[in-house]
C-alpha cells in the first residue's frame, strides 16, 4: 500500500516510519531541513525500545506527491488542526486520486472541516490516535510512550472493509490498531479527556498533579469533563452513563508532573489548538444551549496574546 503523510511531524512522522518499516511505500509532504534530511538520510524513529532508520519518498510539491496515488492507497493527515487550511489543497489532491483520507487530528470535526475544504467525504474516514510523540530534529521522530493506538470507521457509522483494510495496515506494522462501529463516540471519548486536562491545566499554568491534590482543583477538573460529556450527549453522541467516572480514572492515573501538549504550547508562547479545544465546547454548548462556564473562560483567558 502507498501511504502519503500529511504532517511529517511526531505522530506523522512515527507512524510513517513505522508503516515504511513494516514494507509500505511512504511518500511525506515536508519542506526545510526536515525535507533535506528525509531525502539524504531517511526517516529516524526512536522508541524506549528501539531506534531505526528507514528510506522514504519525501517532497514538498503536493502535486508530485498526489500523482504517484490512486484508488487504495491512504493519505494520513497529521497537521495540527490550525494547520488544516494550509493543507487541504493536497490532500483534495490525494482524495481526487482516489486515496482514503484518514485524520489522526485532536478535536472531533476534522473530517467535517477538510470536507468543508473541497475534500471528497467519501473518501474520508474517521480517525483517533492515542499516541506521545515527537520531532526532535530534521528527519528525528521520537515516541515517549508504550501507548500506539489507532481507531478508524466510517463517518456514518458502521465497521466497512476499507476501516478494516486500514486498520489492519496499522495493526501490522505493531500499533494496536480497530476498526470501530462508532468513531463518534471514540473521538469524543478522546476529546472529552483531552480538552478537560488542557482547559484546567492551562487555565492554573500547572501540571495535572497540584491540581488534584486541592478541593478547588479536583472539583475544576470535574467540572471540566462534566461540561464537555454534556455537551456531546446533547449533540447526539451516545456517551456511556460512567463516562464522567471513566474520564476522571484517566485522570487520576496520569503522573503529577504529566503536562498536556496545551500547556507545553502556552508555555512556550507558541500557537494553540483552543479553538478546536475549549473553543469548540464553547461554540457546540452555545448552538444546544447549555451552560459551559469553564470551557469559556479558558477560551476567553487562554486565547488572549495566542
Amino acid at each position: 500500500m502507498k501511504v502519503a503523510i500529511i504532517g511529517a511531524g511526531g505522530v506523522g512522522g512515527y507512524y510513517g516510519g513505522l508503516l515504511a518499516r513494516a514494507g509500505c511505500d511512504v511518500h511525506l509532504l515536508a519542506r526545510g531541513a526536515h525535507l533535506d534530511a528525509l531525502r539524504t538520510r531517511g526517516l529516524e524513529v526512536r522508541t524506549s525500545e528501539t531506534t531505526w532508520t528507514v528510506s522514504v519518498h519525501a517532497t514538498d510539491d503536493p502535486v508530485a506527491l498526489a500523482g504517484a496515488f490512486g484508488p487504495g492507497d491512504l493519505a494520513i493527515v497529521a497537521v495540527k488542526a490550525y494547520s488544516l487550511v494550509e493543507v487541504a489543497p493536497a490532500v483534495g489532491l490525494l482524495a481526487k486520486r482516489g486515496a482514503t483520507v484518514l485524520p489522526l487530528l485532536n478535536g472531533v470535526d476534522a473530517a467535517s472541516r477538510l470536507v468543508g475544504l473541497g475534500v471528497a467525504q467519501e473518501q474520508l474516514l474517521g480517525g483517533v490516535t492515542y499516541i506521545s510523540a515527537a520531532r526532535i530534529g530534521p528527519g528525528l521522530v521520537e515516541r515517549r510512550s508504550p501507548l500506539q493506538r489507532v481507531l478508524v470507521g466510517e463517518l456514518g457509522g458502521g465497521v466497512s472493509e476499507r476501516a478494516r483494510r486500514v486498520a489492519a495496515v496499522f495493526d501490522q506494522a505493531g500499533a494496536d490498531a480497530q476498526a470501530v462501529d462508532d468513531i463518534a463516540l471514540a473521538l469524543w471519548q478522546k476529546f472529552v479527556f483531552l480538552v478537560s486536562l488542557s482547559a484546567v491545566c492551562g487555565l492554573a499554568r500547572s501540571p495535572i498533579g497540584p491540581l488534584r491534590e486541592t478541593a478547588l482543583g479536583r472539583r475544576l477538573i470535574e467540572r471540566a469533563v462534566r461540561e464537555a460529556v454534556a455537551v456531546g450527549r446533547a449533540r447526539g453522541v451516545a456517551l456511556p452513563g460512567d463516562e464522567e467516572a471513566r474520564v476522571l480514572a484517566l485522570v487520576d492515573a496520569l503522573p503529577a508532573a504529566m503536562k498536556p501538549s496545551f500547556l507545553l504550547d502556552l508555555e512556550t508562547g507558541g500557537r494553540t489548538e483552543l479553538d478546536i479545544l475549549s473553543g469548540a465546547v464553547a461554540r457546540f454548548a452555545a448552538d444546544v444551549a447549555i451552560e459551559t462556564p469553564i470551557h469559556d473562560t479558558a477560551t476567553a483567558v487562554l486565547g488572549i496574546g495566542h
